[in-house]
């Protein structure tokens, strides 16, 4: 659900005036999945709903069989069933005003208590029949260019079928009329600087060419009464608040009637409302309630609405080069945990995510990459990980290579030591020279550092060896070997503190000046033509801890442990209920399992699980024992009943299997000859067997759950308490960053230093 407003903590909102208001989308928001996180919490109104419809309703939205949602008769119900599941997750809330787009509408009255959930469906339903059986016509989104001059180039064309069916914005309308008239009225306005898009209907909705629809429902809507609104709703039609006597005759000449959305969102304005929460998980209608406000004069605003201050934090050339509306990331977390739909989700927002492809196999990349393509086509708002593996670089050329095939434009670089000709391949490949004879690279890094010398390595040209090399090989065209040697390897520094997963442990307060002036040292001595930036990640779960991140020098933020409990993380609900209950004392430090023999540690989430012990206790006996026979007696037992259960023998039989069937006999060859490295692979299965479990919700195994995690957690478990996000199901990534963004503009404006 998205919301706009820099006040979002419930204690800042309850000291201050501002009003609220709760929007509700209509067709157009239909996809495939929604409701996927509602209908298991309202079985008996999903089994009122499909005894109205005749039809599982859970199905059509999880599994649109046949393409349905792109049928009016079957998306209005679906919308306004899914709304209004949304809606009552948030009963425990109350707006001060409601409204609805088109078909939102019904569920902006069922809200005000006007009619029961089941009244306004037998009206969705009957009003998606009714406007189903119009055929013929069309509608076409216009944007860039206002209302007015849209009709007079209309006017000045003699074209005189169309209407306007939606004033949504000053710069964004929709027409409505005969499919032919709306080609020529596109050509015409394209001429004169405008965008079109034609829209997936199957009629000319909002105009006259729905009249005979509108006079039918009108009769339908006699049968009906209605209670009075208890809380205002802002009509369509009128752009004012509805009246009981009033409801059956907007209802009806609401579907031949413009919607006059930029009014009502005006009206709302006027009445002091200063946060908008679209209810849905869209973001369509919150867009459009910026740009209301953005075009409202100041004087008109009496300070009560406000505006997004997010563009003041963080670096504008990140965004522009990112595509992004925040100088915000979510990043990769290992085993597709940052999901495909946690990507798609992000990129849907205007944001930015990395897939989490550490762990998973060539394969499993190619599919989510594809995935990710087909969901969002020819965007390229969307990155993922690249792990450095000293045992392994052919693992990292090959992703490499995969990356480059789909035109992965974005990497989050993670556990580099050195820079590597694979990622130096990455970053310069496409690379040439502009009109005006700049450098241009088509790639981005983020290179996540915690330690000066590796933010050092990032911030230089890449180094010559690697550059020579990769242009004998032909990998780098002479030109593009030129250009690596002009900039550096990354202009995107995450200066990684206090994490989840693999950390040093390091202090933000600390290391993002050490990073910042180390950034300008290297500026100084290269002089490239555009700026190192950089950023923070860690520690990162309330609107403070980002201010902060931002008033100490960052340029933009990534985010970890916080998307790990949200519903499109890719994890086990099982574990995204452990996760919503961590307090941030609730996280510790244990031996990291492909890093087993170093000693490198991982943080995980201690609460509810004894990972971490028991790792640890087999760190020690790796460290004591030179052998699995030298242990003692009853510690294997111990081992093999409780941690594994199962024998020693049972898991090398297992980690032989597992190895010789990934091409690495090698390591079975040389655990044959150690003892030693045999006990360290089978203490390497456990590893693996309690992040699997973790993944797949096995509560059998939950005491051995492996979840990396931070204490931001349980900060931002802390900040959400009390809100409609305390239950991780309404937690979606883009709606995470709006609250830890928008909070944290009104952090710094609270005390002077943005707005």
């Amino acid at each position: 659900m998205g919301t706009l407003t820099a006040t979002l903590t419930p204690e800042i909102r309850k000291r201050s005036s501002l009003a609220t208001a709760w929007v509700f989308p209509g067709q157009g928001s239909q996809r495939k999945g929604m409701g996927a996180d509602v209908f298991d919490r309202f079985p008996d109104l999903c089994a009122t709903a499909d005894a109205v419809l005749g039809y599982s309703v859970r199905d059509l939205c999880l599994n649109n069989p046949e393409g349905r949602l792109r049928q009016t008769v079957y998306a209005q119900p679906a919308i306004y069933v899914v709304n209004a599941l949304n809606y009552l997750a948030l009963q425990q809330e109350t707006p001060d005003f409601l409204a609805g787009h088109s078909l939102g509408e019904y569920n902006a009255l069922l809200a005000a208590g006007c009619f029961e959930f089941e009244t306004g469906l037998r009206l969705v339903q009957k009003r998606g029949e009714l406007m189903g059986r119009a055929l013929g016509g069309g509608m076409v989104a216009v944007i860039g260019i206002e209302a007015g001059k849209v009709t007079e180039i209309l006017s000045s064309h003699a074209i005189n079928e169309i209407e306007v069916a939606n004033y949504n914005t000053l710069r964004q309308v929709v027409l409505s009329g005969p499919k032919t008239a709306l080609s020529i009225a596109s050509e015409v306005i394209t001429r004169s600087g405008g965008r079109c898009m034609a829209l997936d209907v199957s009629a000319a909705f909002h105009s006259r060419f729905m009249t005979e629809a509108a006079t039918a429902f009108g009769d339908y809507l006699r049968s009906f009464d209605f209670r009075a609104p208890r809380l205002p709703v802002i009509a369509n039609v009128t752009a004012g608040p509805y009246a009981k006597e009033n409801i059956p005759n907007l209802l009806a000449r609401q579907i031949d009637s413009p919607v006059r959305w930029r009014e009502s969102l005006q009206y709302l304005i006027k009445q002091g409302v200063g946060v908008l929460r679209e209810i849905g998980g869209g973001r369509i209608l919150t867009d459009m309630w910026r740009a209301a406000c953005e075009e409202t004069p100041t004087k008109l605003l009496n300070d009560h609405v406000i505006l997004d201050h997010t563009a003041a934090l963080g670096s504008e050339a990140f965004r522009h080069d990112y595509g992004i509306r925040y100088a915000y990331l979510a990043g990769s977390m290992f085993r597709g945990v940052a999901s495909v739909a946690l990507v798609v989700r992000m990129a849907q927002a205007g944001l930015m995510g990395f897939l989490g492809t550490g762990g998973l196999t060539l394969e499993q990349i190619d599919e989510s990459l594809g995935e990710i393509e087909r969901a969002l086509g020819s965007s390229t708002r969307y990155g993922a990980n690249l792990l450095y593996d000293l045992d392994h670089p052919d693992a990292e050329r090959a992703t490499v290579l995969l990356y480059l095939k789909h035109d992965v434009r974005y990497v989050e670089a993670a556990a580099y030591t050195q820079i590597t000709p694979a990622l130096v391949h990455y970053r310069f490949q496409g690379a040439t020279w502009g009109p005006d004879g700049s450098p241009v690279t088509l790639r981005h890094v983020v290179a996540k550092v915690s330690r000066p010398e590796v933010a050092s390595a990032f911030m230089q040209p890449a180094p010559s060896a690697i550059v020579e090399k990769l242009i004998r090989e032909g990998t780098l065209t002479p030109v593009a070997g030129e250009i690596a040697r002009r900039l550096p390897v990354s202009q995107d520094i995450c200066v990684e503190s206090d994490s989840a997963g693999h950390t040093d442990g390091g202090v933000a307060l600390t290391l993002i000046p050490v990073m910042t002036r180390l950034r300008d040292e290297i500026m100084g001595r290269h002089c490239y033509p555009q700026k190192i930036r950089v950023g923070a990640s860690g520690g990162l779960g309330t609107p403070e801890a980002v201010a902060a991140a931002f008033v100490l020098g960052a340029e933009f933020i990534v985010t970890g442990s916080v998307n790990q409990c949200s519903v499109e993380a890719g994890t086990s609900a099982a574990v995204k209920d452990l996760l919503a209950d961590l307090d941030v004392q609730d996280t510790t430090y244990a031996p990291a399992g492909d890093m087993f023999e170093l000693g490198a540690k991982v943080q995980v989430a201690r609460k509810g699980t004894l990972f971490a012990a028991r790792a640890n206790k087999l760190y020690q006996l790796y460290r004591h024992y030179d052998s699995l026979e030298a242990i003692d007696t009853q510690t294997r037992q111990t081992i093999e009943t409780t941690y594994f259960r199962r024998s020693f023998e049972q898991v090398w039989r297992d980690t032989q299997d597992y190895y010789l069937g990934t091409g690495r006999a090698g390591e079975v060859e040389r655990a044959e000859r150690n003892p030693k490295h045999r006990m360290a692979l089978v203490f390497r299965w456990y590893f693996a067997h309690t992040i699997q479990a973790a993944l797949a919700g096995d509560v059998a195994e939950r005491v051995n759950f492996q979840i990396h995690c931070g204490p931001a957690m349980g900060a931002f478990n802390r900040f959400v308490k009390g809100t409609d996000l305390e239950d991780w199901r309404n937690r979606h990534v883009d709606i995470i960053a709006e609250h830890l963004m928008q909070g944290a503009a009104d952090v710094l404006r609270s005390r002077s230093i943005v707005g």
